[in-house]
């Protein structure tokens, strides 16, 4: 088979399928391949999110997971996270509030499994979980998992060894703390807490036996080098699951009014991202619909994940049209255990805006204007 070879502007120079073909033999995807697909133009778009579906289809078929987020704690938090509308340096206007109670947190898991979400996210802001914080986490989490059947993915900032083998034990199955971007490109982002510290909380997640959920933002200023770093991390860290989000620039925020990537932008770094960790759950995450718009269902040829509802500070996408995106690709909703879920029947607005009604009994469709 022939090799994929690239000159020093690390632009591809045969078909992306080759690469896919190698990546499916167990070759790993090199820096400068990474590069070369994002640098990619737009013209190789179609070919190569075909490619990267082969790797899709190879480890989850046509199968999608729905993650559901649940804000169990909102802003007040003392990092300087400049992409954060929670974050100390942000004067975003959102709702602030301390831990939620478990009534709260149970009703929220009650959602997620009608909406048919594989895996419950409690999410809480701050650099690290208090000590009753962490009880609060411990104590419903055993409640959360014996009435809904529920995975649970915990996102509570730094945590020590002490704190991670507790989790494991409550029964959380895997901990999100993304490294967000690149070393060279952390302090940009964020002075307060270091790269290193997030490192160090994820190793201290995988000692305690729990799956990593870990990913980063782009679109924030980084440069393609600082994306494939990151991939390349999150490759030796064996992330099971990455989300990839594209930057919502809220207002508030020091990284307010950045538009730096095309929707083809996000689409190649999806296409790297599964490249570069074909094996792992990539999810389509926060600023999705702002920046994939109407090519979002493109992104799920490539990635298998997506968050139901919406996000910590920002709205989502309706469940209705992700059902009917889902519905209308050919691809299963699965839950926990990887079982197979029926979607709720969607309307179907196209019909409604037209004023085009069925009539069941003789099962055509008819308009009002006689067409």
């Amino acid at each position: 088979m022939p090799q994929t070879t690239f000159d020093t502007e690390s632009t591809v120079t045969t078909h992306w399928h080759d690469l896919a073909a190698r990546v499916l033999d167990g070759e790993q995807t090199s820096a400068g391949e990474a590069l070369a697909i994002l640098n990619s133009p737009d013209d190789d778009l179609p070919d190569l999110i075909a490619a990267a579906y082969r790797l899709r289809r190879r480890y989850f078929g046509q199968t999608v997971q729905l993650y559901f987020l649940m804000n169990a704690k909102s802003g007040l938090c003392a990092e300087d996270c400049g992409y954060c509308s929670q974050s100390k340096v942000s004067d975003a206007e959102i709702p602030t509030y301390n831990f939620l109670s478990a009534p709260k947190l149970l009703a929220g898991a009650r959602l997620a499994a009608e909406q048919k979400a594989k895996t419950y996210c409690i999410v809480i802001s701050g650099r690290a979980p208090t000590e009753r914080e962490m009880n609060m986490v411990t104590g419903i989490i055993p409640q959360i998992k014996a009435q809904y059947g529920l995975n649970i993915c915990a996102c509570l900032g730094l945590l020590t060894a002490e704190q991670a083998v507790r989790l494991k034990e409550c029964g959380v199955d895997k901990v999100n703390h993304n490294l967000n971007t690149s070393e060279r490109f952390y302090p940009e982002i964020c002075s307060t807490h270091t790269y290193a510290d997030r490192l160090e909380t994820l190793n201290n997640v995988r000692a305690a036996g729990m799956q990593i959920c870990a990913g980063g933002i782009i679109g924030m200023g980084e440069t393609h080098d600082d994306l494939v770093q990151m991939a390349l991390e999150l490759r030796a860290l064996k992330a099971e699951s990455i989300p990839l989000n594209f930057l919502n620039p809220v207002d508030g925020t020091p990284l307010a009014g950045k538009r730096e990537i095309s929707t083809r932008d996000c689409l190649r770094a999806l296409c790297m991202m599964r490249f570069v960790n074909p094996a792992s759950e990539l999810r389509i995450a926060g600023g999705r619909e702002l920046h994939l718009g109407s090519l979002q269902a493109m992104g799920l040829y490539v990635a298998n994940s997506l968050f139901i509802g919406d996000y910590l500070t920002t709205k989502g996408q309706a469940a209705e049209d992700d059902y009917r995106m889902i519905r209308e690709l050919g691809f299963t909703v699965t839950v926990a255990d990887d079982v197979p879920v029926e979607l709720p029947e969607p309307r179907d607005r196209a019909k409604e805006k037209f004023g085009v009604v069925e009539q069941p009994a003789q099962g055509v469709l008819q308009s009002p204007c006689g067409e």
